[in-house]
């Protein structure tokens, strides 16, 4: 029976020897995804947005308010009545949500790096002119929606500046979306990727108050269902089911 007791405590210590590194190596890996977690955290800050993405959701928003214009062009050349207040409100939002805060955190966080870091210059030298376009387009339909469209000439102006705004943005927020804003994490450090992420969270509730991006979204859906083009099953082709 002795000999039993020590053979079994031999192997009980063997197996102990065993599964006890098993177990640290678990709880090691634990611990690894638990900093991991927090450190994708940080990086994305609050609202769980890393900087591009917080941008290219901004485009989402950018191209909701590209479809009222095409809807308000429509209905100027077809010569269908609609408010006027309904283009104020959306030249509106892309003054003061995409002219003044996205553009601008491009135009002071992003543009320079890549500027200071020597890659797509040119591409970065474009997107900026192109911004001051479409400063000047805006201004002139905000303009339009605020005094009323009255004449042949501004229909026709009205039209041209919303085509030539469509036909600038498209490309524009779709080689920042493919070329520019994948490239960027590869110019910034980790530690300098994170803190953009909290200047924008903080520039976004500086601006617009807490949920600013959602806020601004709801006022895009409330345009268009005054509008009639809310209900997204309106697009798709008849006979395509």
């Amino acid at each position: 029976m002795e000999t039993r007791r020590k053979f079994i405590g031999i192997v009980g210590t063997a197996a102990g020897s065993l599964v006890l590194p098993a177990w640290a190596e678990q709880a090691k890996a634990r611990q690894s995804d638990a900093k991991a977690r927090k450190s994708m955290e940080k990086a994305v800050g609050d609202e769980g947005v890393a900087p591009p993405e917080d941008l290219m959701r901004e485009h989402g928003l950018l191209n909701r308010v590209m479809l009222i214009y095409e809807e308000i062009g429509r209905r100027i050349q077809a010569r269908r009545d609609f408010d006027p207040k309904f283009l104020a409100d959306a030249a509106g939002l892309i003054h003061h949500f995409i002219e003044d805060y996205h553009e601008k955190l491009e135009e002071e966080h992003l543009f320079p790096r890549f500027r200071k870091a020597g890659k797509l210059v040119d591409l970065v030298n474009t997107l900026e002119a192109q911004h001051k376009a479409g400063r000047v387009i805006t201004q002139r339909l905000e303009a339009f929606g605020a005094n009323g469209i009255k004449s042949d000439s501004d229909r026709t102006n009205t039209v041209n500046d919303i085509h030539a705004f469509l036909r600038m943005y498209r490309p524009h927020e779709a080689r920042e979306d493919t070329v520019l804003f994948p490239e960027f994490r590869n110019i910034v450090g980790k530690s300098e990727f994170e803190a953009l992420g909290d200047q924008f969270e903080k520039k976004e509730h500086e601006l617009f108050g807490e949920e600013g991006f959602e806020k601004n979204v709801d006022k895009v859906a409330g345009i268009e269902k005054q509008l009639g083009i809310y209900e997204l099953a309106q697009f798709t082709p008849k006979g395509s089911g």
